[in-house]
């Protein structure tokens, strides 16, 4: 019974790859669940800068219309405290994602995948000019996300361009991520998994650039998932007043 127990986590494994390891955290993936499934999530970030204190908390809900295609709406609110300026709370700018999987290689408990990805910033926020929060400025941004996990790991690598065309928040982002199961594949799913993840941001206009890494743990059982994470700058190049001083991160989402 033990053995069909484990050969059934491994099949379960196969066909339902995403079960095996959590979403990245801060970072993105391009392993998806089957078509037709739904996933709401949220990931509030709490975000100390030396310009002031920031909360944001999106309520995200995910669609899957195919296996290899998702869309996404994301609805945010923001409360910020600025120093010397506006504080105060407000929907912040909604955002809509979609995803395409163009490539994929699946092999012996591990696969390979890449999609093209999407996300359309929406001016629905107040001015802050407050990078990935509330700009109050339509973005595009346009990227590619390949992946690759194993029993043992998992690696996540992202590339994309935000396009601010009425400001100055044009940016070249790179992110990458390094997932670690702490347990073994079983079933009913049942994961703790630690998150290393770095996010490299240069914005072409302001000159600015950061590296920030993210440490993160998280707890899956089943179709419910939690995030914890602590992400601190390595590289702090941006202008006085502005720089970040860390973020946490509080997450969870549930899959059906």
């Amino acid at each position: 019974m033990k053995n069909f127990t484990w050969l059934l986590a491994i099949i379960l494994f196969g066909i339902q790859y995403c079960e095996a390891q959590g979403p990245p955290i801060t970072a993105d993936k391009p392993i998806m669940l089957g078509g037709g499934s739904f996933t709401a999530k949220t990931l509030t970030e709490i975000r100390h800068t030396e310009r002031g204190d920031f909360t944001y908390v999106p309520v995200m809900l995910h669609y899957l219309p195919t296996s290899n295609s998702l869309v996404a709406i994301h609805l945010p609110y923001i409360n910020y405290d600025i120093e010397n300026g506006p504080s105060g709370s407000s929907l912040a700018d909604i955002k809509i994602m979609g995803k395409y999987q163009f490539f994929r290689k699946d092999g012996t408990g591990k696969t390979f995948r890449m999609v093209a990805k999407t996300l359309q910033t929406l001016p629905t926020g107040r001015e802050l000019d407050v990078m990935d929060l509330s700009t109050g400025k339509y973005a595009g941004y346009y990227g590619i996300v390949a992946g690759y996990e194993s029993l043992k790991y998992g690696i996540s690598n992202e590339l994309g361009y935000n396009w601010v065309p009425d400001g100055s928040l044009d940016a070249l982002t790179h992110k990458i991520g390094f997932g670690l199961p702490l347990l073994k594949p079983q079933y009913p799913n049942k994961q703790i998994n630690l998150y290393f993840e770095y996010t490299n941001s240069w914005l072409v206009e302001r000159d600015w650039y950061q590296l920030l890494y993210a440490q993160g743990i998280q707890y899956a059982r089943k179709n419910v998932t939690f995030d914890l994470a602590v992400q601190v700058p390595l590289v702090n190049d941006i202008e006085a007043g502005r720089k970040l001083n860390y973020s946490l991160f509080l997450g969870s989402r549930y899959s059906f």
